[in-house]
Order: C-alpha cells, then structure tokens, then sequence
C-alpha cells in the first residue's frame, strides 16, 4: 500500500474554513480521480508548530497508481488549495510505502 500524506500546518483564524473544504471538495475531488482506494483526515495532537497541524493521507494500491495521480493530477490540485489559501498555510508531502 502506498500512502501519500500531505501535512498542513495552517494559521488558526483560517483551520474551520480549511476544514470543511478539504471535507467537502478537495478531498472528494481527489478521491473522484481513482487513483486512491481511500483516504483519512487527521490532526496532530502534539505538533510543535505554531498553529494548527493537519495531515490528509491518500492510500493507493500500487506505486504506479500514485505516479500517474501525480502526473497528471497533483499541480493541478496544489495550485487551486494556493488559490484558495495563499499565504495561510504551509504544506509538506510524503510518499510511504507499508511495511508488512
């Protein structure tokens, strides 16, 4: 299984409007592509960053199923997040692979 997480950290006067439209858009957006078999929202309880830390993980079956979401998806979706929030928000991206 791979996981590709993006991590938000994100001022807090903008986390409940980040919140609902990551759950009710850019989520169900990216999810609507078929590349991802499912996904999760989460929060981080002990983030050391200043404001409030978000991550949003998307599991794909196969590595080739990410590269293609990746190729042809992935700018495309962090260009209208950008839009959305410029300069509230910082981003961090990992790829991960289970191990069994």
């Amino acid at each position: 299984m791979i996981i590709y997480n993006e991590t938000f950290i994100l001022e807090d006067t903008v986390e409940q409007e980040w919140l609902a439209w990551i759950k009710e858009v850019q989520v169900p957006a990216i999810m609507a592509t078929g590349y991802f078999s499912s996904h999760q929202v989460l929060t981080i309880i002990d983030s050391p960053n200043d404001g409030i830390t978000y991550c949003v993980q998307y599991m794909a079956d196969t590595i080739e199923q990410f590269q293609e979401y990746y190729r042809k998806h992935l700018f495309q979706f962090q260009e209208i997040h950008q839009e959305r929030f410029a300069e509230r928000f910082v981003i961090f991206t990992t790829v991960m692979q289970t191990v069994d």
